[in-house]
């Protein structure tokens, strides 16, 4: 079928530049992807040229543009949560971006903990927040030429357009932003932050500002593709899911677990490490473990459970009452720093080991889906997923069972094809 126009999503994540076009009806059109080298990490400090991003998209887009069947007219970006830099007037990075991980931050996240309500994004030493107050006070020098304090995704949208400070009510959570109120909080006033370098914060899929006329001759691309507020990598495989009414919920299954319920409001609860994005008139309440396939590498290499697979017994339960952690420390849906992981007895069959590891998984996402609901969610009716775990039928089954609701195929997987869909509608 011939589309008269299509809608670019970009994914810029930690190891590559993921672009994908859609038509409007959401079938994919083109993909490209570009490999990205590793951020830098030293000690707390994790670090990557912003230089590389800007680079990887416009190789991206080149390629798209060469491979489209008709012209694109909407772009978005989703980004890692939190990443953060400092630019000047002009958009010119002050500096490395410094990364969603990146924890260096702990005396501000301290100061941020004595003024800002417990339900707020901005706790955290990886947080946006702490991030800027720390750069704030090592780089004195520079913070006179600091104009813009900037998402990865914001700033993508800036190169592209030339407008720079502008953002999305997702990335700016971890920033402070008020997600119920859709504004900036006065007790941000008692963290003595110049509030220029605050963006000016739009819901996803907003309108922003055309792509600059160089770059589109530069690109191949149309003078009118209108860039549009973008959003955060985990909320844009969110919606490439499908998943799109309340009581629908998307697991993620890689290093670590999180899980994702979309209602039509928002739960706030710090202390079970609980959490809500807003999502246009919605919202997507969830949490995140420590526990996930980060434990089951710890105990198995990929291949031996690649091989392992085909012998579970997902109808025969082991019986092993495990809680698998890769070390100390639980977030979500037991926030507790100090919680050991309980994965003895170990059997030694390493088959039914595996399946027990499974299980425990599975039962920390029930627990999380039915805490959910205790503070008011709406119900579970069904569950996508996403990352390595997906692709085990027998976990699937495993899970299914101990959820109580069916597990649905996801539409797609790929975050760039979610932020695709923001200009879709």
């Amino acid at each position: 079928m011939a589309h008269t126009y299509c809608h670019l999503g970009i994914d810029m994540g930690t190891s590559g530049c993921r672009g994908v076009a859609v038509s409007p009806d959401g079938a994919i059109l083109a993909r490209h992807h570009v490999a990205l080298e590793n951020p830098v990490r030293q000690g707390p400090a994790v670090e990557q040229d912003p230089v590389l991003w800007w680079n990887a998209l416009q190789q991206v887009l080149d390629e798209l543009a060469r491979r489209l069947p008709c012209p694109p007219n909407t772009l978005a970006i989703d980004g890692t949560s939190a990443t953060l830099l400092l630019t000047d007037t002009e958009g010119r990075p002050l500096g490395p971006a410094m990364m969603y991980n990146d924890a260096r931050a702990r005396p501000q996240a301290h100061r941020i903990a004595a003024v800002a309500p417990s339900d707020s994004g901005a706790h955290g030493a990886s947080s946006s927040l702490a991030k800027l107050l720390w750069w704030l006070e090592y780089h004195p020098d520079q913070a006179g030429r600091a104009a813009h304090a900037l998402h990865q995704a914001d700033w993508l949208a800036g190169c592209l357009t030339g407008r720079f400070g502008l953002s999305d009510e997702n990335n700016c959570l971890k920033l402070g932003f008020d997600p119920v109120e859709r504004a900036w909080p006065a007790w941000l006033n008692a963290m003595d932050l110049p509030t220029h370098l605050l963006p000016q914060v739009s819901p996803p899929g907003t309108p922003l500002a055309p792509i600059r006329p160089d770059l589109a001759r530069q690109l191949g691309l149309p003078r009118d593709l209108q860039i549009i507020a973008g959003t955060t990598d985990s909320i844009a495989a969110f919606l490439a899911t499908g998943a799109d009414r309340p009581g629908e919920a998307v697991t993620s299954l890689g290093s670590t677990l999180a899980i994702k319920l979309l209602s039509d409001h928002p739960i706030f609860a710090p202390q079970y490490g609980i959490y809500s994005h807003r999502l246009h008139d919605r919202w997507l309440v969830g949490g995140a473990s420590n526990s996930g396939g980060a434990v089951l590498r710890q105990h198995f290499t990929d291949k031996e459970m690649a091989g392992m697979k085909p012998q579970l017994r997902p109808e025969q339960p082991t019986g092993l009452d495990y809680y698998p952690l890769p070390g100390l420390g639980e977030r979500f849906p037991v926030c507790d720093p100090a919680m050991a992981p309980k994965i003895s007895p170990r059997p030694e069959d390493d088959v039914i080991f595996f399946q027990g590891l499974l299980e425990g998984i599975a039962t920390i996402e029930a627990q999380g889906y039915a805490l959910l609901r205790e503070l008011g969610a709406p119900a579970l009716t069904s569950i996508r997923t996403v990352g390595g775990g997906a692709g085990n039928p027998a976990w699937t089954r495993i899970r299914e069972a101990r959820c109580g609701v069916p597990m649905v195929a996801a539409r797609e997987t790929e975050a760039a094809y979610g932020a695709a869909l923001l200009g879709v509608g």
